[in-house]
């Protein structure tokens, strides 16, 4: 009786938060309906940054074995679940709200990584928000279990938040919330086998729901749970970090969640920046369709209303509206076992991605201890040297008339992330009248050919970013050829800037051509 009266409760709450969202909604352009939604515009600071830095950390990087930790943990004879009960016991006794204390960030600092993101070419940077752990990284009014009073005991979002105002890049925040009731269910099991066999987990001892969440119904197993006491939490609580923080990116990990609860969420976080900004709407909502999740009523994905998001994938062509990878240079989370990807991977992915109207946000791998490896710091590094010199082929481009060409076959898609691309592959961008042409790679042969500028093509002028002598170059029936200087400029990507009259691309014969560009 005591349980009924407490979601009925909840659903009155829920009833009065929709109230006060729709009238919130209402002090602007926006509603809490997708055709009012559908004027969304991306904006033009989005378009030109093309490249951002993520940092995806939180409690689950501690035992430092990867991604989704505070579930697997719970997953009988997992990895994850094997390590934990090696390294702090079984999960009865020793839960992840006992690995939240452990950790403490001692040797973070935001301002010295966010110098190195600025110098490697960031133009934003986005925070974890929280995560599908339930583990808030602000001062959650609403949420006990949150950074400010455990773990590192601060304010890791508004500490992110300080580096990028002072380094002038733009600031998101990314939340996995709404997937957490169903994600962290694993926390109320137990053993099948073994000694501890029949012993609940600690998830399921009523001190800690507000963590782990209450026991969901049997066939309540989507993605987003249909539970609508949870749907009222997760408004109320993103609905307090937009309006503590004022991000300008907002990432969800799946559709738009809940239907109208989303729905005013979002049209609130439209609304309040176009307010914040003289009536200029300059809010980005980033979520996932592209056939990821089903799309229904509680898992929405409408393309005109947000930017769309590929995780760790791409796709095989230009598109008409901007969109974003998300992606990471090793795992999610910290994990050792892990070799973390080089600059030539992410210069490569990052040429693809935006000759196809597209932006990288890349997660940068951190310590639990907030430090970086050296690895990565040189990863960063080497990008940052190469964006000083290539950047402007990068930087407030748009895509060309086809995105490149090239023997390599890209899938496209969710969770494809190979970027294999290699020194005969080429992806096109534009700006003011160049045409840059990226060749992935320096051809041992000594030369390049494009076979999309051949003749009738009328080109006037070539240049090799970073190389300050003349070229040798012509122009065939077979393409433009150019004959590269005997020391390499850069042993991952060169730029051409390529000037010329109406420049078209010329059809590729079939047996020069990949899939992906043949007959764009």
């Amino acid at each position: 009786m005591k349980k009924a009266f407490m979601v009925l409760a909840m659903i009155a709450v829920c009833a009065m938060a929709s109230a006060e969202q729709n009238q919130l909604a209402a002090n602007g352009p926006f509603g809490p309906d997708w055709e009012s939604l559908k004027q969304y515009q991306c904006p033009e600071w989005f378009r030109d940054a093309k490249f951002g830095i993520w940092a995806h950390w939180g409690p689950q990087a501690v035992p430092m074995t990867g991604d989704w930790y505070a579930r697997r943990m719970y997953i009988e004879n997992h990895e994850q679940n094997k390590y934990h009960l090696a390294n702090y016991g079984h999960p009865s006794e020793f839960g992840y709200k006992d690995i939240i204390p452990l950790w403490k960030a001692e040797k973070w600092d935001p301002d010295r990584l966010m110098s190195l993101y600025k110098k490697a070419g960031a133009k934003y940077f986005v925070s974890m928000g929280v995560h599908h752990d339930n583990f808030s990284l602000w001062n959650d009014k609403f949420h006990r279990w949150n950074a400010v009073n455990m773990g590192p005991k601060r304010d890791v979002v508004g500490e992110w938040q300080k580096a990028a105002k002072k380094y002038a890049l733009r600031f998101g925040v990314s939340e996995h919330l709404a997937a957490s009731y169903t994600w962290f269910q694993t926390s109320r099991g137990a053993d099948k086998e073994g000694p501890q066999a029949g012993v609940p987990y600690d998830g399921a001892n009523p001190e800690f729901a507000d963590l782990y969440h209450a026991k969901a119904q049997p066939d309540d197993t989507g993605w987003y749970t249909t539970n609508p006491v949870w749907h009222a939490e997760w408004a109320q609580r993103i609905n307090g970090l937009l309006a503590d923080y004022k991000p300008d990116l907002l990432y969800s990990d799946g559709g738009l969640p809940f239907g109208l609860f989303g729905r005013q969420v979002l049209a609130d976080f439209y609304n309040h920046n176009m307010q914040a900004h003289k009536g200029r709407l300059e809010a980005v909502y980033t979520c996932k369709g592209h056939g990821l999740h089903p799309n229904t009523e509680n898992n929405q994905f409408v393309q005109e209303a947000c930017v769309p998001d590929v995780e760790r994938g791409g796709l095989t062509d230009i598109q008409p509206y901007v969109w974003q990878t998300d992606t990471s240079i090793g795992d999610w989370y910290c994990n050792r076992n892990w070799k973390p990807r080089g600059a030539d991977w992410v210069i490569r992915a990052l040429a693809d991605i935006v000759s196809k109207n597209g932006n990288l946000l890349l997660n940068v791998e951190l310590r639990p201890d907030g430090s970086i490896a050296e690895d990565v710091k040189n990863t960063l590094e080497t990008l940052g040297q190469w964006m000083a010199v290539n950047g402007e082929a990068i930087y407030a481009t748009r895509p060309w008339l086809t995105c490149g060409e090239g023997p390599t076959v890209l899938k496209g898609g969710h969770f494809d992330g190979s970027f294999a691309l290699t020194a005969h592959d080429i992806r096109f961008t534009t700006k003011k009248g160049k045409l840059y042409a990226i060749a992935l790679g320096w051809p041992a042969e000594g030369k390049l050919t494009i076979c999309s500028l051949a003749v009738p093509n009328e080109i006037k002028y070539v240049k090799l970013l970073g190389y300050n002598k003349k070229l040798v170059w012509q122009q065939t029936d077979k393409g433009l050829e150019i004959t590269l200087p005997s020391k390499k400029v850069s042993e991952i990507a060169s730029v051409f800037e390529i000037r010329g009259k109406n420049l078209t691309p010329v059809p590729i014969p079939v047996e020069n051509s990949s899939p992906d560009t043949a007959g764009k």
